[in-house]
């Protein structure tokens, strides 16, 4: 059985799911700061921040993977329109 990674796997995938998976790092983005006016200990504001903003930063690299260099031309030419 051939080996496939994840490179790979992501790039199959459509331009209309890697749009909608670049989209999903904003509100990751929000939430990891925004929690920070929440009342809650400075631990727990940390363990927050690291995992929102994890996710942000793998569904930003996700979409970007999952888009490739035809897919940003793409958005871009959708910008301009």
């Amino acid at each position: 059985m051939p080996t496939v990674t994840i490179k790979e796997r992501l790039g199959k995938l459509s331009f209309r799911t890697g749009v909608i998976v670049l989209l999903m790092c904003v509100p990751f983005y929000v939430i990891s700061f925004a929690q920070m006016a929440l009342p809650i200990s400075a631990a727990a504001k940390s363990v927050l921040w690291v995992v929102f903003f994890g996710l942000a930063k793998t569904a930003q690299y996700g979409g970007l993977t999952i888009l490739g260099a035809e897919g940003i031309r793409r958005l871009k030419a959708l910008r301009r329109r």
